[in-house]
């Protein structure tokens, strides 16, 4: 039996040796032969451990590599386990249909939970770093709220550690001319969906209006609830509002052909991916993306230590004007209910036609699947729903079909706890998992920043007031609708 066993584990060891050292040597997407020190720095491993899986030892028996180097060899490779152990099994969808034609919603908490790494996002860093190195390109990112709460991470810093000024100052090292705040677009999103919201109220709208910033939450509802795509809010993500507004408002404003401008969004969810390639998201028109490659939160820490930047070492640095300006209503976002907090200080306010005594919200925050509250807006009574994960989502959905609950206003999470549990977060080993809430010490990092910070209303910010002043004219004009909405496709299943 033994023997058995160890013949067995030669064989796998020989296949996978002759297929490594074909790939090595220039039989790759590349091109180009790699070394035995290029692929251990690239899957960070050590030489010797690289020179093992091509050599034999004194036995002459070749390793057998753990599951965890085979999917990180074949992730750098752009190829699959499947090749490089000789087997013939292909894994995919039914019929060979593509991933994105299915109804997965592409919000990869299967890669957070896979016990091997065997599951991984499409690494986009490379159309990055050939970006940067285009000298006549404007190689531009913004960072979501929640990965200066999580990038630290991928650097050895405890969960809930807040590294803004760090993670700034690395991306500026990587050579990107412009580093900006979402948290502005998080603002701006808030204006135009609270606007959106309060003129279906009046105006007898399809409601309730449900947030649109989560695309795992958008492709779910497409494919489950394609009745309800009416009652989405047309509002574009903070993310893609971002890239439009760069590439039209910016544009004109710098001299650009938006055509020469490579924007890139840093996010801790992996179907943004997907967003990026969606129709309706081309504000400069021609065909040119809003965003031309979304990030996730671990791509953008291997970047840096691909780069050999030493994180920890750096001094801290600030965003970019004139997209540096984010509010703490905007830091929320990443946060399960924080759209909604957001949009409630903005809408209270515009309804009551006075200034809030206190920003807070506490009805609507907290870990749960689903909350709900009713607030008094003078003669006005707003009933609002927040479910996050897809599983409370239908569930909330379904009691609003039933007629069991009235809601004007619904918030929406893809994954549970919202962006700071997102598909492309750092992953956490099991016993973190077991021991920490990391959605809620996450989420204490952006509650924090919008405690401390001096601006915590979305129609505060003054970069979002220059827009309206100098683009867009007024909340949900033609040209806001044109630039900073879009549609949805009723695909079903």
């Amino acid at each position: 039996m033994g023997k058995d066993i160890d013949e067995a584990a030669s064989g796998f060891g020989n296949v996978f040796r002759d297929r490594l050292t074909y790939l090595m040597n220039g039989n790759n997407v590349y091109g180009k032969p790699v070394n035995t020190q290029e692929l251990a720095d690239e899957i960070d491993i050590s030489r010797p451990a690289v020179r093992k899986y091509i050599k034999p030892n004194d036995r002459r028996e070749v390793t057998v590599p753990s599951a965890l180097v085979v999917s990180r060899i074949a992730r750098f490779f752009h190829t699959t386990p499947n090749f490089l152990l000789g087997f013939d099994t292909e894994i995919g969808t039914a019929f060979e249909v593509k991933l994105a034609d299915t109804s997965c919603i592409n919000c990869g908490q299967c890669i957070v939970a896979c016990p091997v790494g065997a599951l991984y996002e499409r690494d986009d860093t490379d159309k990055v770093f050939e970006a940067l190195a285009d000298p006549k390109k404007h190689v531009l990112i913004c960072a979501a709220p929640s990965v200066r709460a999580q990038i630290g991470e991928c650097f050895g810093y405890e969960p809930g550690t807040d590294v803004e000024g760090k993670m700034v100052a690395a991306i500026k090292a990587l050579g990107f001319e412009g580093v900006y705040d979402m948290n502005m677009t998080a603002d701006l999103t808030i204006i135009e969906e609270a606007t959106e919201l309060i003129g279906r109220i009046q105006k007898g709208g399809a409601l309730p209006l449900i947030t649109s910033c989560s695309p795992g939450w958008i492709k779910y509802c497409e494919h489950y609830f394609p009745d309800m795509t009416e009652n989405l809010s047309t509002c574009k993500s903070p993310q893609q509002m971002f890239g439009a507004v760069v590439k039209t408002f910016f544009a004109e404003k710098m001299g650009w052909d938006p055509q020469d401008i490579f924007f890139v969004s840093a996010i801790p969810c992996t179907a943004k991916k997907f967003e990026v390639g969606r129709d309706d998201q081309s504000a400069a028109g021609n065909g040119i993306p809003d965003v031309d490659v979304a990030i996730t939160t671990r791509e953008l820490g291997r970047m840096i230590q691909k780069a050999g930047i030493d994180f920890r070492s750096l001094d801290d640095e600030h965003f970019d004007a004139p997209f540096a300006i984010g509010s703490g209503a905007g830091a929320i976002f990443g946060a399960t209910g924080g759209v909604m907090e957001a949009a409630l200080r903005y809408a209270a306010e515009l309804i009551l036609g006075t200034k809030l005594e206190s920003v807070d919200f506490p009805e609507v925050r907290g870990t749960e699947g689903i909350k709900l509250a009713s607030y008094k807006l003078g003669d006005l009574t707003v009933n609002v729903g927040v479910a996050s994960s897809t599983g409370k989502a239908k569930e909330l959905l379904n009691r609003v079909k039933s007629g069991e609950l009235d809601l004007q206003f619904i918030e929406i999470m893809g994954c549970p706890g919202g962006c700071v549990n997102g598909g492309g977060q750092p992953i956490q080993p099991a016993h973190v998992r077991a021991t920490i809430d990391l959605r809620a010490v996450r989420a204490a990092v952006l509650y924090n920043d919008d405690r401390n910070d001096d601006l915590r209303k979305s129609q505060d910010n003054s970069a979002v007031k220059m827009l309206y002043d100098e683009f867009f004219g007024y909340p949900n004009s033609e040209k806001a609708h044109h630039i900073l909405h879009t549609s949805y496709v009723k695909r079903g299943l």
